[in-house]
């Protein structure tokens, strides 16, 4: 909500809300009309208000599916967290009904938008550090409270795949430009954690891709942070550390024996996302990272998964 004041095309007009004290605290803060205060139960009657024409569900992973779809019912369109749902099919559920209601549907995939990963696609798909061979993509931090959503797999859906591990696979896919078509992972859980009774603590997988580079991934729940990816090319590489984070996001180049550290601009993620998805309701524009971008993340770490249940690699 901070990244409002950032905004050029959008402007936070309501609240949906289960407690009622800090929605009205909120509104106050950002001059929201107190009617325009919403909960769980009268969330459909948002259909009656036409200063809403985009809803952000921000919701646990669980209840993307059905927020999203009753959006929809209501005739507005929707931005999304990631990951988009819990499956595949819920994701497909979504886009289902966005084409119903002829409205837009946008995965909030924030690194799309700012700048340094901007440049380092730009990087890693123009070949000047040569064809790129390797990506190394590594995301993970160690969970803290054993009581909280992302624990709980009805909620989250899986464990730290699902909540960092997607950053890693994120970075492979859009540094490469390509989806992959093997994969192999392995997950590992400490012995007697009681985080980690319903949701996986750490997973590794790998992905081969068509133009034959590899990416190695890890995500844990259960080490010190780490939020990193470097692409390896023939001629140098670079690296984003930290990759994905909200802010402080830094590259270095390797080229030959010279070692660069560029002074990128830094952006508010959420604005940039935010009024990306404004500015396609405005123009009638297809957003960069629709709802068929989820849905094929969610079939990739479907496929991750398995991969690791089965021991055996997935052919996509």
């Amino acid at each position: 909500m901070p990244a409002f004041a950032e905004c050029e095309k959008s402007k936070v007009v309501a609240l949906v809300s289960g407690h009622p004290e800090k929605a009205n605290k909120l509104a106050l803060r950002y001059g929201v009309d107190p009617k325009n205060i919403y909960n769980y139960q009268n969330y459909d009657t948002i259909r009656d208000n036409p200063a809403v024409d985009i809803i952000y569900v921000v919701l646990p992973n669980g209840m993307h599916a059905e927020y999203t779809i009753r959006g929809f019912e209501a005739g507005k369109h929707v931005l999304s967290e990631k990951p988009m749902a819990n499956t595949p099919a819920e994701c497909q559920s979504m886009i289902d009904a966005g084409r119903k209601a002829d409205r837009k549907l946008m995965v909030a995939y924030r690194c799309r938008y700012e700048p340094v990963n901007r440049e380092a696609i730009r990087m890693a798909r123009s070949g000047e550090l040569g064809p790129t061979q390797v990506i190394l993509a590594d995301h993970g931090f160690n969970m803290g409270d054993p009581k909280q959503w992302r624990l709980n797999k009805a909620l989250a859906g899986g464990g730290s795949m699902m909540d960092i591990g997607i950053y890693s696979l994120q970075a492979a896919r859009y540094l490469t430009g390509e989806e992959p078509t093997e994969i192999n992972a392995m997950i590992f859980n400490s012995p007697g954690d009681v985080r980690f009774k319903e949701v996986e603590e750490t997973i590794n997988f790998q992905l081969r891709f068509p133009s034959g580079v590899q990416a190695n991934c890890t995500s844990s729940y259960g080490y010190a942070g780490q939020n990193h990816y470097r692409v390896v090319g023939t001629e140098g590489w670079f690296e984003l550390e930290p990759a994905t984070s909200y802010t402080g996001l830094r590259m270095r180049i390797r080229r030959g024996q010279e070692l660069e550290e560029p002074d990128l601009a830094e952006r508010n993620h959420f604005a940039l996302e935010m009024d990306h998805m404004s500015g396609c309701v405005m123009d009638n524009k297809e957003p960069l990272t629709p709802g068929e971008e989820g849905l094929r993340d969610l079939t990739i770490m479907a496929a991750i998964y398995e991969a690791a249940r089965t021991g055996k690699t997935v052919k996509m």
